[in-house]
């Protein structure tokens, strides 16, 4: 659609070409652009209303991973199967330092082996005397009946009779002692081995509470973190679809955006053209010459008008 606007001169000789300045405008069609504006005033109203985002959260510590902090912070597992541990030990170095005499007194010479002693120690050696006191007093029956009771040879078989006694109860009380010390030994050996054996077995009990108290916190802390990244990744979706609503209105005004682009675009065109003003003088002497000329050519002869030459 175009428009001019402007002015001429008059007639004659005094008229101007037309000549200025021309401005074309060309617009959408009214009621595109007035869609347009709408969704520029939209977006403008929306941009100017601060969106208000989710803050960030962490997932707390489930539970189980709770459970596995607690359990890190408890120290001394183990302490009390190595203290009995080290209890046994120390017993057995004190077993291996003892010996028979440890402790001996001058009524009894030995009294770590009085536990392991023969209790019918004593039976042997009263029997012992017994005999020997069987054979004195027959002795001193045949001393009466030969008639040397009290003399040399009597005195003689006695003497050999009480070798003979104090004799038996030595190798008895000997084969005793014999026997009491090697019972005594082989006991001694035993709780000493005994000993170290416990040791070293509630040394590893130790060992084994301490690892499988580890093991536990493995778990726990294990089960307990994948407790926990499901917690996180609830709490991101719940962030990310809050983050979806707050800018839905966005995504729709950019939706729209898209449709007014794909639009079919008719445009209206308005010209305008502005010319100079003509001179009033000049058109009243060009309406005047105008009108002499005429003038003169209608009361000329007709002799003097010459058809096809210039006129003079």
């Amino acid at each position: 659609m175009s428009f001019i606007f402007g002015g001429g001169g008059g007639g004659g000789g005094g008229q101007q070409p037309a000549s200025g300045t021309q401005v074309s405008i060309a617009r959408e069609a009214p009621e595109i652009e007035a869609r347009k504006l709408g969704l520029y005033d939209q977006a403008l109203k929306l941009a100017q209303s601060p969106v208000q985002l989710p803050a960030y959260q962490v997932a707390a510590p489930p539970p189980l991973q709770q459970a596995g902090f607690t359990a890190a912070g408890t120290t001394g597992v183990g302490a009390g199967a190595l203290t009995s541990g080290l209890g046994a030990l120390g017993g057995a170095q004190t077993l291996a330092a003892q010996t028979p005499t440890t402790g001996a007194t001058a009524a009894n010479p030995y009294p770590q082996l009085a536990p392991y002693m023969n209790p019918y120690q004593s039976y042997v050696t009263d029997e012992i005397n017994r005999q020997a006191q069987i054979g004195k007093n027959q002795l001193g029956a045949q001393a009466v009946q030969s008639g040397a009771f009290g003399g040399a040879r009597q005195g003689v078989a006695e003497a050999e009779l009480e070798r003979a006694r104090l004799n038996q109860v030595g190798l008895s009380q000997a084969g005793g002692f014999s026997q009491a010390l090697g019972a005594y030994q082989r006991q001694q050996q035993l709780g000493v081995q005994t000993g170290l054996q416990a040791g070293q077995g509630y040394g590893g009990l130790g060992q084994a509470q301490q690892a499988m108290q580890q093991r536990d916190i493995g778990s726990l802390l294990q089960a307990g973190g994948v407790q926990q990244q499901l917690g996180q990744q609830a709490l991101e979706a719940q962030r990310m679809t809050t983050m979806t609503r707050q800018y839905e209105p966005y995504q729709r005004l950019e939706f729209m955006k898209g449709l007014m682009t794909n639009l079919p675009t008719g445009q209206s065109a308005m010209t305008a053209t502005t010319a100079p003003g003509t001179n009033p003088f000049a058109q009243a002497v060009g309406t005047g010459i105008g009108a002499y000329a005429a003038y003169n050519m209608a009361n000329k002869p007709a002799s003097n008008i010459n058809i096809g030459q210039p006129y003079k």
